[in-house]
């Protein structure tokens, strides 16, 4: 803990408008209980980098509490929430009218959630200790599930290089090396206490301790979205039962901020539900234009490298954009629809263009 004022070199971060000097003054000596995480761990990849918009972490639950000054500010800025709001989770996939159109261009779904196991702190905090805790943990947790959730776990210690190879093909594999992830703390004692369970069919997938302790995956080629939710929904269920059994433990859930997570853009559902579609009529408009009309939609498009890779062809990942204040089924309602415009529309603009 450095008492001095540091110098935030992302300017126009969130951090650097709500970490002033009276604000650093009063927290710059506090450290949380679950794993003595302080201030200036928290905000370091906004002092360290220039290219951040948000740029602050948390090290367990207790950093949105002990450092409730800088987080809450950020929070609802960034979320668009209010200071009375309560967030409801509603994971119930009978609720979701319809699904993307059939005749859509949709190469594959990919559905996923952030948990986190109260009593462990979060990857830029954890202790080496709870990291491995967490882990072995899982490994139990994951050998209770059944059916078409049954699989195998992959500690990334010692894997073999067959095994690697094959999660690299599937692109499953998280690897180290992400210059915010190592700056925030989240890549210490690599890669002891990490790796990637997925069932046999390989439509059901967890990451443990990686950005968050838990990533819980549903994917499947194709765009039946309400069956990767209603996968996604019984498999958080069973992850979170069998933790339970195991632990007595369960998932941190905020009655405000909803299920917690080390990167505050990603608190409430902490989902992110995609699918990869061709828009050939929307890449002639250009990029800029499908953007606004993404944003107008609720929707984030992306390349198809994920958030900072560049595009390629006529193929977008296209996104809820909301985290917090809406339900899993609100999210993944507006998605649905949201695609299905989309494509509606792209088939005007393919006229449009002559394609």
């Amino acid at each position: 803990m450095s008492d001095s004022f540091p110098e935030i070199k992302s300017k126009d971060s969130l951090v650097a408008k709500h970490v002033t000097k009276p604000v650093w003054d009063k927290l710059s000596r506090a450290v949380t209980k679950t794993s003595g995480f302080s201030l200036d761990k928290a905000i370091a990849c906004a002092v360290q980098f220039d290219n951040q918009h948000c740029g602050i972490y948390a090290g367990d639950w207790d950093s949105y509490k002990v450092f409730a000054d800088v987080f809450d500010p950020i929070i609802k800025e960034y979320h668009g929430i209010t200071d009375d709001s309560i967030h409801t989770s509603d994971m119930d996939a009978s609720k979701i009218k319809g699904n993307i159109d059939p005749a859509a261009p949709v190469h594959s779904t990919r559905i996923r959630v952030g948990r986190s196991i109260d009593g462990f702190g979060l990857s830029p905090g954890i202790t080496k200790e709870q990291r491995v805790g967490v882990e072995n943990l899982m490994k139990k947790a994951f050998a209770n599930l059944k059916d078409d959730l049954a699989g195998s776990y992959f500690p990334l210690t010692g894997m073999k290089e067959d095994v690697r190879q094959q999660l690299v093909d599937d692109h499953f594999l998280f690897v180290s090396g992400d210059p915010n992830l190592k700056v925030a703390g989240m890549e210490r004692d690599w890669p002891e206490g990490r790796g990637i369970f997925h069932n046999k069919e390989k439509t059901f997938l967890t990451w443990v301790n990686e950005e968050d302790q838990l990533r819980i995956i549903s994917m499947q080629k194709g765009g039946d979205v309400k069956a990767v939710f209603a996968r996604l929904a019984t498999g958080i269920k069973a992850v979170g039962d069998s933790v339970k059994t195991e632990s007595g433990k369960e998932f941190m859930l905020d009655g405000k901020y909803g299920y917690i997570h080390s990167c505050p853009t990603n608190l409430g559902t902490g989902m992110r539900a995609s699918v990869h579609v061709d828009l050939p009529g929307w890449t002639k408009e250009g990029l800029a234009t499908l953007q606004a009309r993404c944003e107008e939609l609720h929707l984030q498009p992306r390349g198809t490298r994920g958030e900072s890779g560049g595009q390629t062809g006529v193929t977008y990942d296209i996104s809820n954009k909301h985290r917090l204040g809406y339900s899993e089924v609100q999210l993944i309602q507006k998605m649905i629809d949201g695609v299905n415009t989309l494509y509606k529309e792209d088939l005007e603009l393919k006229k449009k263009h002559g394609l």
